[in-house]
C-alpha cells in the first residue's frame, strides 16, 4: 500500500518510523511519504493561506497548494481522505475498508480549514478522530496510518494478531495476562492455566461480552448476538447488580 500525507509540518511523522509501522516501511510492505504544501506555494513568502471571504476568525488554506500537491502525487486509483473535524468518526470498520486501498492520499487541514472547492472537487472522504479539534490534521493521520498499515497483510507477523483485538469482531478485547502467575498477591486467573482451550475461550468471550456492556455498551446494539450471547449478557447483567 502507498500512502502520501500532504502537510504543513513534515518533521512531525518521524515517530511513524518507528515500531510495527517503521519496519514495514523498510520491508517496502507500507510506503508513506510526506509531501510539504509549502513546496507548491507560488507567493514569494511560501504562504499557504489566506483571510476567509465573508469575514471571521482565522485563516483557510489556499485551494491552489493543495492543488498542486495532489497533483503530485494523485494517480487515477488514489483514494483522497481530508481529516477534519467536521469528518465521519473513525473506526475499525472504516480502517478495514481503507486497508484495501493500493493508495492513499490524506490532506492534513490547519487553522479554519482548507478552501472548500478542494473538498468538493477532489476529496473522497473526510474522516475525523474523535469529537474534538487538535490544531491540524497531523496527529488525526498518524492514527489513520497506524489503525490500517497494521491490517495491510504482511505488516503484522500473523493475521490472527489482530483478529482478536477489540473492535475486530464488534465488540472489545477480553483481558490479558502474562508473567509471573503471581504478582504483589495478585494471581492470574485459574482458568488460563488449565490448558482447556475450550474452557478458556468460553471465559475469554464471557469477559469480552461484560468488558463491552460496561465500557461501551453502543457497540451491543450493532453486535450480531446470538442465542448464546443473550443468556450471557443476562448472566452479566445479574453478576453487577448483585456487586453494587
Amino acid at each position: 500500500m502507498k500512502i502520501d500525507i500532504l502537510t504543513l509540518f513534515p518533521e512531525m511523522f518521524s515517530a511513524l518510523e518507528h515500531s510495527i509501522i517503521g519496519r514495514a516501511m523498510d520491508n517496502n510492505i507500507l510506503s508513506v511519504n510526506y509531501v510539504n504544501i509549502r513546496d507548491f506555494s507560488q507567493d514569494k513568502h511560501n504562504r499557504v493561506d489566506d483571510y476567509p471571504f465573508g469575514g471571521g476568525p482565522g485563516m483557510v488554506m489556499k485551494p491552489g497548494p493543495i492543488d498542486r500537491a495532489l497533483e503530485s502525487v494523485k494517480g487515477e486509483d488514489a483514494r483522497v481522505v481530508y481529516l477534519t473535524p467536521k469528518g465521519k468518526v473513525f473506526n475499525h470498520s472504516m480502517a478495514k475498508e481503507l486497508a484495501q486501498e493500493d493508495h492513499l492520499v490524506l490532506i492534513c487541514g490547519h487553522y479554519e480549514g482548507i478552501d472548500n472547492r478542494i473538498i468538493e472537487n477532489y476529496v473522497d472522504d473526510m474522516i475525523s478522530i474523535g469529537d474534538y479539534v487538535l490544531t491540524g490534521g497531523e496527529i488525526a493521520s498518524m492514527v489513520l496510518v497506524d489503525s490500517i498499515g497494521r491490517l495491510v497483510p504482511g505488516v503484522l507477523p500473523k493475521e490472527e494478531s489482530y483478529m482478536e483485538e477489540s473492535h475486530y469482531g464488534g465488540i472489545l478485547e477480553y483481558p490479558q495476562y502474562t508473567r509471573p502467575r503471581e504478582y504483589n498477591g495478585l494471581s492470574v486467573p485459574d482458568i488460563l492455566l488449565s490448558g482447556n482451550h475450550k474452557k478458556i475461550d468460553q471465559w475469554r468471550h464471557y469477559q469480552a461480552l461484560k468488558n463491552t456492556y460496561i465500557t461501551r455498551p453502543d457497540l451491543l446494539e450493532s453486535y450480531k448476538l446470538t442465542k448464546e450471547d443473550k443468556i450471557i449478557l443476562n448472566k452479566i447483567k445479574d453478576e453487577l447488580s448483585k456487586e453494587k
